[in-house]
């Protein structure tokens, strides 16, 4: 497997949502304008290690021993793993731990999110937006008070 074929396989299940952040691609169970949660995470840098995701405290110990497995940097202590290279799993077993990571996370989420992306397809769209729409105005207005914090605080001085 590799990260391309990891993507198009991810993308299939269910409420997947993809991203690019942090220098690579992130894929989330549900949007998180509503409250999803992220479930692994890819580098697209060659050098770095190429992919991360939640194995659960049961199962990460038995990963660990496993050369080619680490213990996530920043992520550990929430029993996420980090794999060194694709080669580590054959593509079956890729499928089976990134499903698996799937399941862990959609099981933490609140039952009020859950609830969101049981709605219909084209509801759950319109709830997105309009989250997605109330998010970007809260940002709006959250800058707008910044740049009227520091004018009050320019006039303050004088």
């Amino acid at each position: 497997m590799n990260a391309e074929s990891a993507r198009e396989f991810l993308l299939k299940l269910p409420h997947v949502v993809e991203t690019e952040q942090w220098g690579g691609l992130v894929f989330w169970v549900g949007d998180k304008a509503v409250g999803g949660k992220m479930f692994v995470m890819m580098n697209l840098d060659a050098g770095e290690m190429p992919v991360f995701y939640p194995a659960g405290p049961e199962r990460m110990a038995s990963l660990l021993e496993l050369e080619g497995i680490v213990p996530a940097p920043y992520m550990a202590r929430i029993h996420w793993v980090a794999a060194e290279r694709w080669s580590v799993f054959r593509s079956a077993e890729w499928e089976s731990e990134l499903q698996a990571a799937h399941a862990i996370t959609y099981e933490k989420l609140p039952p009020r999110v859950k609830a969101t992306l049981a709605l219909p397809k084209a509801e759950l769209k319109r709830t997105v937006e309009a989250r997605r729409a109330l998010l970007a105005d809260r940002e709006k207005a959250k800058k707008q008070r910044a740049v009227e914090d520091k004018k009050a605080a320019k006039a303050k001085k004088k």
